[in-house]
């Protein structure tokens, strides 16, 4: 047995998504939103939901990506395996050059093929987030946006969860 986690990242700033919205006939309403950029995640689920996010105001770059590995690996129980794309931060030389000793505490990377996100179940996670999950209010202010950020991630399976098929390429 292991734990397997497909891990990716995502930035959030105070512009909603917010495809489309209803209002009655007559009535109108905006949004204040801003470009500011507000945070990255850098984040890794399993396929059943349990997620682990790591906030930061810097760049998501292949040392923050080190520094979260390492506490993972530090962390992890049994032998995990984390899915990642072959961005060039997660493929970078120091990431490269840790993998010897991540092995030894039985953590491994699992690199997708080039341009496959389809293949990273996280992705799945962050269009949950961004288009189903945050609401209007979220985008107030910075404090709102992190906050609802870090509420979904730590409610997963409960107040949020994604239902990956059963039948679906994802089948263990």
């Amino acid at each position: 047995m292991i734990d397997l986690l497909f891990g990716d990242e995502t930035g959030f700033n105070l512009e909603p998504y917010i495809p489309y919205g209803w209002l009655p006939v007559g009535k109108q309403t905006a949004i204040a939103s801003q470009r500011q950029h507000v945070g990255n995640v850098f984040g890794m689920m399993s396929r059943y939901g349990q997620a682990i996010m790591h906030w930061t105001h810097q760049n998501v770059n292949s040392f923050y990506i080190l520094k979260c590995l390492d506490q993972l690996a530090d962390e992890i129980q049994q032998t995990t395996v984390i899915v990642l794309d072959q961005a060039t931060w997660h493929t970078a030389k120091i990431i490269k050059q840790r993998m010897d000793s991540w092995a030894d505490k039985g953590l491994f990377i699992f690199y997708l093929p080039p341009y496959s996100p389809h293949l990273n179940l996280i992705e799945m996670l962050w269009r949950k987030m961004k288009y189903d999950w945050l609401q209007p209010h979220d985008y107030l202010s910075f404090n709102h946006l992190k906050s609802a950020v870090l509420t979904i991630s730590q409610n997963l399976n409960t107040e949020y969860s994604i239902n990956f098929s059963k039948n679906s390429l994802f089948s263990l």
